[in-house]
């Protein structure tokens, strides 16, 4: 039995496979090895409020329902770890005071903590049965052994976990703009390519607005950087509210903002929604500002909007040709200078 156990733990470990799959077949060989008709593994709140059987396996009468929680207090493992005693044939006797193990017909009783690298206590692995069962050596070794190889796999899992989130939060941060929070460079073209495929796909064509925002340098330089900072952190915010959730916005860099949404029919050109787009865009950028200490009046931004066929062109020259649009704009009108409130 010894050999077999070693040889199916050994194949086990040789697998990459979750925590759950490891256990389940962990509690197959604990039952094996001491004979006893339920094996499970318990999970304990970090409150220490209560304890969860996490995984369980049944083979025959007795019956320790998976996913079954109650108060840490009140459960027998709980007992065990107060009395440092992880075995007993007699359970009614031994712990009589414990309710959920006679209502649940618990005999004999085998028990470890699961202890994490930190100390912290994970759970506990556990085995027991209806009859009475001796404690052998072997099952007491393998029942701290798997204890052991759930606790490493346990933290495997947390480490991966936290690579990913870290992992996820560097994508986050390589995607989003520092200063404004709006979707960056990088991000709007992921964003306009998704765009452009699904405008092929219904046959319709791509509007964008390419914005840039007229004597933003003048900002910089008469009221400083700072305030400068919260003008563009306040434009981003106002185009977020004046856009729809599905449209594409973002800072392409500098006093450089753009949106692109969903047209009309190819073959249609939507004068009216082009019209629309930037009188909503004006207005909603024109107005006063709280930048610090200081108000100003903002008279509004040079914007270019076009109207794409995806067919016909990419997101790339849909840019520049929005960009075109933007200079005739600001050519083509006299600018009028921001105006200090206060």
């Amino acid at each position: 039995m010894s050999d077999f156990i070693l040889a199916r733990v050994s194949e086990t470990l040789s697998q990459d496979q979750s925590l759950e799959s490891l256990v389940r077949q962990l509690l197959e060989m604990l039952e094996m090895v001491t004979e006893m008709e339920s094996t499970y593994l318990t999970k304990i709140d970090n409150d220490g409020r209560y304890q969860h059987i996490q995984y369980a396996r049944n083979s025959k009468q007795l019956d320790i329902p998976e996913g079954f929680s109650l108060p840490w207090g009140d459960s027998l493992c709980k007992r065990a770890l107060d009395d440092g005693c992880f075995f007993s044939n007699e359970v009614a006797t031994h712990w009589a005071d414990c309710e959920a193990a006679t209502a649940l017909g618990i005999t004999s009783y085998l028990s470890t903590p699961v202890h994490l690298a930190d100390g912290s206590l994970y759970g506990t692995l556990c085995a027991a049965s209806s009859d009475r069962h001796s404690l052998s050596v072997r099952g007491e070794q393998v029942l701290n052994l798997f204890a052991g190889l759930i606790a490493r796999s346990i933290e495997k899992d947390h480490l991966v976990n936290q690579l990913r989130e870290a992992n996820a939060a560097l994508i986050a941060h390589s995607y989003t703009d520092a200063l404004t929070g709006l979707p960056n460079r990088r991000a709007i073209f992921d964003n306009l390519m998704t765009l452009f495929s699904l405008a092929r796909h219904l046959n319709i064509q791509i509007i964008i607005g390419f914005i840039d925002l007229d004597n933003f340098k003048k900002i910089n330089d008469e009221l400083g950087h700072e305030s400068g900072d919260q003008f563009l952190i306040q434009i981003g915010h106002r185009l977020l509210e004046g856009c729809d959730r599905q449209d594409v916005v973002g800072r392409l860099g500098g006093d450089e903002f753009l949106i692109a949404c969903p047209g009309g029919p190819i073959g249609q050109t939507q004068i009216e929604q082009l019209t629309s787009l930037k009188q909503n865009l004006q207005k909603c950028l024109t107005g006063e500002y709280q930048l610090g200490t200081v108000k100003i009046f903002y008279p509004g931004a040079s914007i270019g909007v076009v109207e794409i066929n995806p067919e016909d062109i990419d997101a790339d020259s849909a840019l520049r040709i929005a960009d075109q649009a933007m200079y005739q704009d600001k050519n083509g009108k006299v600018k009028q200078p921001f105006l200090r409130l206060n």
